[in-house]
């Protein structure tokens, strides 16, 4: 019936099956935590939904942009200028590039910041709207 080189041809098959099977289960695992991971970063309570828009880097609670408000004070729309986060300014921490969403030059830290409006709602809310980088705006 059943030869020696069939059996170990049989059983090398079995065991390969197995492995893949093992193999895809231990990849599904892994992809899984780190979609979970990937959720728990953004949506963390430590995490704010801030992100600074020199850097990217989102904002713990409690930590502030570095901004500069122009007055008057009492207009709804005022010229801003935002200096960049706890992670991009003053110093510039590790793997962090300060880039302006407008042009995409690197703004460098010393002497530069990005140029933005400000607008003060009638509800107390503000929203910001970045308008270009100290490099960009030299016009």
């Amino acid at each position: 019936m059943f030869s020696l080189k069939m059996f170990f041809a049989f059983a090398c098959i079995i065991c390969a099956i197995i492995i893949l099977l093992f193999l895809l289960a231990r990849y599904s695992a892994s992809d899984a935590e780190n979609k979970k991971d990937k959720r728990n970063k953004k949506g963390s309570a430590e995490h704010s939904s801030v992100q600074c828009p020199l850097c990217n880097s989102f904002l713990l609670k409690g930590e502030d942009l570095y901004t500069r408000v122009y007055r008057p004070m009492n207009v709804s729309d005022q010229l801003c200028t935002i200096n960049g986060c706890p992670h991009c300014y003053p110093v510039l921490q590790a793997g962090v590039k300060r880039e302006c969403p407008v042009c995409h030059k690197m703004v460098p830290i010393k002497d530069g910041h990005l140029t933005a409006r400000l607008f003060n709602k009638t509800d107390g809310k503000k929203h910001v709207i970045v308008t270009g980088c100290s490099e960009c705006c030299k016009h």
